[in-house]
């Protein structure tokens, strides 16, 4: 099992990332394109890469988004269009750096990175065999606000800070405040991406936990309500907003069978 890590410039911005398997890349085997949530980066996805790559033999591509884990430090505010951004600019650029752009890839996101693998699957419908996606955010929820309050509370009262400073080190503050005050701004209320679903005919995976705290099963009836292809769901029981940790071992089957399709 061969692993490289590097460091890119995106839009001027170095970006760590790696590669798993990277010989397969260019094979006929897609590449699994790993998207983290919104206070993640690529150490906090463990080694369910790793395993998935194993369990499929598919090559693995992970990233840590601007201000994020070992990448370069968030200089600015975010605005309200940040996933937008994320999906539409600075992903097909970084496939276009690493010389991605022409192999066929499945998006798996968790959480914003969800967000972000459906906005760019709607967008960029060309390359892309197929979309999984974990706790994905579709609309804003009355429990997405309170999830989000709570958050700022433990992250306020030192617990969150101390959990996350693991990963992220100096750029904890400014990546959690620029997730935190973003998604609690008045005009991100309205925030909606249904009408990037319907530009989805590929496979698709929407994955959730029946506990999940920043939304309920109205996100997955959504997805399956607005694709256009064959989408699966996948609730999973007694499950909070990280079935890959959570319910390591039944989202890992899950998701090889689902690809193995």
């Amino acid at each position: 099992m061969n692993k490289e890590n590097n460091y890119i410039s995106v839009r001027g911005i170095n970006l760590y990332y790696e590669i798993i398997n990277a010989e397969l890349i260019n094979s006929d085997k897609p590449l699994l394109v790993f998207l983290h949530e919104g206070l993640g980066c690529v150490q906090q996805w463990k080694d369910f890469p790793l395993l998935l790559s194993e369990k499929v033999n598919y090559p693995v591509l992970l990233y840590d988004r601007e201000g994020h884990g070992k990448s370069e430090m968030l200089k600015s505010l975010r605005s309200t269009n940040f996933i937008h951004e994320q999906a539409q600019i600075v992903l097909p650029e970084l496939f276009e750096k690493l010389n991605l752009t022409d192999c066929n890839k499945i998006l798996i996101g968790h959480s914003d990175g969800g967000s972000i693998a459906i906005i760019h699957a709607g967008t960029y419908p060309q390359k892309i065999k197929a979309v999984i996606t974990e706790a994905a955010h579709v609309f804003i929820e009355e429990i997405t606000l309170s999830g989000l309050k709570d958050a700022v509370e433990s992250y306020q009262n030192g617990r969150l800070k101390e959990l996350l400073y693991k990963y992220h080190g100096e750029n904890t503050d400014t990546m959690f405040h620029g997730w935190s005050d973003t998604w609690l701004k008045d005009d991100f209320l309205n925030w909606n991406i249904e009408d990037y679903l319907k530009n989805i005919s590929c496979n698709f995976l929407a994955i959730q936990g029946e506990n999940d705290q920043y939304g309920t099963i109205a996100q997955l009836e959504s997805i399956k309500n607005n694709t256009k292809g064959n989408t699966e769901l996948f609730l999973v029981p007694a499950c909070g907003h990280i079935p890959h940790l959570q319910s390591r071992e039944a989202v890992l089957k899950h998701i090889a069978d689902f690809i193995k399709k």
